[in-house]
């Protein structure tokens, strides 16, 4: 995204009135889910002079500081601290999508559920240009696999128990792909398939499809 993320961290790259973190937000918010914790890293102190407390946003949110940035699976394990105990949902912040995450409280009451024997439930989209092979694939009964059933793309959004971050250390620097990826080997990730709007807003190219997009009206929330 560079240069536009040499002064605006990516977060706050706006598009139809909002940054991209507010969008985000404010369907979180009209979900039901009010108590966020933010990861910072590059430029991180110009998010929180935006977001501040949240209050504003009809949220409240604490920031998980990093001072290099640890990728997700890291910056996960450093936020664990103010996260707690229980299952939560954890969204990648350079995205755009009208996913209902109401759908998600029945799934966070499941993973709290010691006899669940999942710890992960993905959100997957149809496959962008960018991506055409996908991450997983998706067989009927929810279940992902290397390669049967229906390959899709993992759109940054996912519900996660705590424990499925134990083997990672607070500030070590760990992608999220490989420790998905032995869940799925070992049968331990489920999966839903989304096919509403959603864009991984990586490049200026799609960060102007976004504002054409919600430029011609077409975003219902």
């Amino acid at each position: 995204m560079r240069p536009l993320t040499d002064t605006v961290p990516k977060a706050l790259l706006r598009a139809g009135g909002r940054s991209l973190i507010e969008w985000l937000i404010a369907r979180l918010m009209r979900a039901g889910f009010r108590d966020l914790v933010i990861n910072v890293s590059h430029l991180g102190e110009r998010i929180e002079a935006h977001l501040r407390d949240g209050t504003h946003l009809g949220v409240r949110i604490e920031y998980s500081r990093e001072p290099i940035a640890l990728e997700t699976a890291g910056g996960i394990a450093q936020a664990l601290a103010k996260l707690g105990s229980a299952p939560f949902l954890a969204v990648n912040a350079d995205i755009y999508c009208e996913y209902d995450f109401a759908r998600l409280r029945s799934v966070l009451q499941a993973l709290a559920c010691t006899k669940t024997p999942w710890n992960a439930h993905l959100v997957l989209v149809n496959n962008p240009p960018h991506h055409p092979r996908g991450d997983f694939c998706l067989a009927p009964d929810g279940t992902l696999h290397e390669s049967t059933g229906t390959c899709f793309t993992f759109s940054g959004i996912g519900a996660y128990r705590p424990q499925l971050f134990d083997g990672v250390v607070p500030g070590e620097r760990r992608a999220l792909g490989p420790l998905l990826r032995q869940q799925v080997s070992a049968g331990q990730l489920r999966a839903e398939h989304y096919a509403g709007p959603w864009m991984d807003i990586g490049t200026p190219e799609r960060l102007r499809q976004l504002r054409d997009y919600l430029g011609a009206g077409h975003d219902c929330g």
